[in-house]
């Protein structure tokens, strides 16, 4: 929770300068800090190669949104998850190790209605950070969720959401049916699912 808390706090300044950097006069960019809980322990022991006691751990991270109209935004999120947890050895006591599962994704949001709440669809790719203190993968990864977003003053509002985020692991590709000039490719992929719900408070500038 501690390593949570330093990204955290790591995440206001780059706050801060957004908006001394985007313009006051017209809204141009929504910022949303958020926190939750990501559910899903699959990923974790993909990281320590066992089975793993865990469903879940806190979450955190931020959205950055950029309106086109009618509704519809360019999105990009980050989001940054870890435990510490007691990995089985062979021999000897359980071993405690820090893990980590970031990602870094973008894509669109679609928001519906033009009242002060208004339901909202999500779909994002990119690329999903994840091991411990000694080791470090990189995944491609999507996700897609929705929620709602809620604006009492055009700058201001809270948002509730989910996700679901599949992380393609590990992969292959052979050639199946092949013929005179033509191969049929069998693809052997696995995936790693997490899901997430979060609640953040949306900044307009």
């Amino acid at each position: 929770m501690t390593g949570l808390l330093t990204r955290a706090h790591a995440l206001l300044p780059a706050l801060m300068l957004a908006a001394s950097v985007w313009p006051v006069g017209a809204q141009t960019v929504q910022v949303m800090p958020f926190g939750g809980y990501r559910f899903g322990g699959d990923l974790y022991e993909v990281i320590t190669g066992t089975e793993l006691d865990l469903d879940g751990a806190p979450s955190i991270g931020v959205v950055l949104d950029v309106p086109l109209g009618d509704g519809l935004s360019v999105t990009g999120l980050f989001s940054h998850q870890e435990a510490r947890v007691d990995v089985p050895r062979p021999s000897g006591a359980p071993e405690r190790v820090r893990l980590a599962i970031d990602y870094w994704q973008a894509g669109g949001t679609q928001e519906f209605g033009a009242g002060a709440v208004r339901p909202r669809l999500t779909g994002l790719l990119g690329l999903t950070r994840y091991g411990g203190s000694g080791d470090a993968e990189i995944r491609f990864s999507l996700s897609a969720g929705g929620g709602m977003v809620w604006r009492p003053h055009r700058r201001i509002g809270v948002a509730l959401d989910g996700r679901v985020f599949a992380v393609l692991v590990d992969g292959d590709a052979e050639a199946g049916i092949c013929a005179p000039g033509f191969c049929a490719l069998a693809l052997d992929v696995s995936v790693a699912w997490q899901a997430e719900f979060t609640a953040g408070l949306v900044v307009g500038f």
